[in-house]
């Protein structure tokens, strides 16, 4: 789904992230199953992940970011009105991380929710916060992403486990009503039939006829995959950019998905987007799923490549199949 380039009275203004302490390196991996350092290198760009602990859960990693973001830019959290929680592998089904998060800041006013979109799911949670401010409805909103993807990967696994890792991220998103164009495009799109080359299996012994396997662990098609998102997200870059009525040279910087660094190379190679313009956070810190886009501009923040003022492609896509794709201005202060 396509929507028409609109006026938005939204903008970003802190961020602040978070990595657990513990680190699983690819020497690490070759004492678990039969791989190599080269060979993840290689295939994925991928040198090390961190590892949640085991009483650390999603909602603790979202806090701490939150905490960050807090520490970092002065922001207050207290007069906040909605929390958006994006993940895949939250504490517990009910009550939500989002809940969680509210109930250790204690904010009185804010509503709670939580969306799955997998690992396109901060840009989902961007578009809905824009959504929601821009109508007038809410004024200020914290969007967190985080993941524990340890606590389903299966480690005797060598297609998968050498690809996840634990994080997350916060932002918040505010009302500006003297802006126009914060959010300046967004494209959004889902391939229901693709959902059976990546899934965590739940409730449900079988998908569409097809028996499960590997129950509460992560089983992917990885190739498939691999092919979709290279075809879909260039697809959706051209569509934004179109919207929005700019060239690639318009783009400070590409910031999409961190699944697989190799990934990312042919998206840029078919997108036609210089490498040197993206932002990524797989080579450090693996494939945190929806915490992996908020991770890569916190690098880009930390290197001082990111910059107040520029123009920001972020584009998100796994598990659905979904995708999403936001273009924006960075309104986050500089604070070097």
């Amino acid at each position: 789904m396509a929507t028409p380039k609109s006026l938005s009275k939204a903008r970003i203004t802190a961020l602040g992230t978070y990595v657990p302490d513990k680190i699983l390196t690819n020497e690490d991996l070759e004492r678990l199953v039969d791989t190599s350092d080269e060979w993840i290198v290689q295939r994925t760009g991928i040198k090390e992940r961190h590892i949640a602990a085991e009483d650390e859960f999603t909602s603790h990693l979202c806090i701490r970011a939150a905490e960050r973001l807090r520490e970092t830019y002065g922001a207050a959290l207290d007069d906040v009105d909605l929390i958006i929680a994006s993940t895949t592998t939250p504490d517990f089904s009910f009550p939500t991380v989002s809940c969680r998060v509210q109930q250790y800041f204690g904010m009185e006013r804010a509503g709670a929710i939580d969306l799955n979109a997998t690992c396109a799911g901060f840009a989902y949670a961007l578009h809905l916060a824009n959504g929601m401010i821009s109508s007038g409805l809410h004024r200020k909103i914290l969007v967190v992403a985080g993941e524990t993807m340890s606590k389903i990967t299966d480690y005797t696994d060598r297609s998968t486990c050498i690809l996840f890792g634990d994080g997350a991220g916060a932002v918040l998103v505010e009302a500006d009503p003297e802006l126009s164009g914060g959010f300046e495009s967004v494209i959004l799109g889902t391939n229901g039939a693709g959902g059976i080359h990546v899934y965590r299996t739940g409730l449900a012994e079988q998908m569409d006829g097809q028996p499960l396997e590997g129950k509460g662990k992560i089983v992917q098609n990885g190739r498939e995959v691999f092919k979709w998102a290279v075809r879909t997200v260039s697809a959706g870059i051209e569509q934004l950019l179109e919207q929005a009525e700019l060239t690639r040279e318009d783009i400070d910087w590409f910031v999409p998905h961190s699944a697989n660094l190799r990934m990312i190379e042919s998206i840029c190679e078919k997108a036609d987007l210089p490498l040197a313009k993206t932002l990524q956070s797989v080579q450090d810190m693996g494939n945190t799923s929806s915490a992996s886009i908020p991770l890569a501009l916190q690098a880009g923040v930390n290197s001082g490549r990111l910059k107040f003022g520029d123009r920001v492609l972020l584009y998100g896509f796994g598990s659905g199949l979904t995708h999403a794709g936001l273009l924006l201005r960075w309104d986050v202060p500089d604070l070097s």
